[in-house]
């Protein structure tokens, strides 16, 4: 939720969509250090090792993993927790439980997936880490209806979060011809849990 009825700390969103009833929020202008975590991924150990789905486990992707620990110590994690705050209900929050950024250059093949099955309500939140973005570069995260149609797209933009419900298929493109940036998308994984 967000507007005037988000929890308190709740980070408000700047665009709201639902696909299929289910939200996807994208958050921008929180994350001013975005250059370092740039200059951090250019020496980070990446490992063709990511797989979209079974059906595509050939067609491996560069990913580097963060440790769920070292995670909560980032000032990124704040950030990104307070706009998970808003997807809470009385009852339920949310626990991290995976952290790791992707990579993707032009002739990269992504394919589309979700994240978690429907009765899970796990979220995705899903920052992208560029100095800049040029709009012809294309690199957009795109996300489906359950009939296959396109319903949203996400272009990159320093420092910009999108976190949405697990079960909307969705998929990364890479970059076109034009663009020698890597395109680096750190994705943190939180599971729907019971509080008390």
């Amino acid at each position: 939720m967000s507007g005037p009825h988000a929890p308190t700390g709740a980070l408000p969103a700047d665009r709201e969509v639902l696909v299929d009833g289910r939200p996807l929020r994208v958050f921008d202008g929180h994350l001013p250090n975005v250059g370092e975590y740039v200059q951090a991924l250019g020496r980070a150990p990446f490992t063709r090792t990511e797989v979209a789905r079974e059906d595509t486990a050939d067609y491996r992707h560069w990913a580097t993993e963060m440790k769920i620990d070292a995670l909560v110590r980032q000032p990124i994690f704040e950030v990104t927790r307070r706009a998970v705050l808003g997807f809470s209900s009385p009852g339920h929050g949310y626990r991290p439980y995976r952290a790791y950024t992707n990579v993707a250059s032009y002739g990269d093949m992504l394919f589309t997936h979700t994240d978690c099955l429907p009765e899970q309500r796990d979220l995705t939140a899903l920052w992208y880490l560029c100095d800049r973005w040029d709009v012809e570069w294309g690199g957009e995260t795109v996300f489906y209806d359950a009939n296959d149609e396109l319903m949203c797209a996400v272009r990159p933009r320093p420092g910009r979060l999108v976190v949405f419900d697990g079960a909307i298929k969705h998929a990364g493109r890479a970059p076109n011809r034009i663009c020698y940036t890597p395109r680096y998308t750190f994705a943190i994984k939180f599971e729907r849990v019971a509080v008390g």
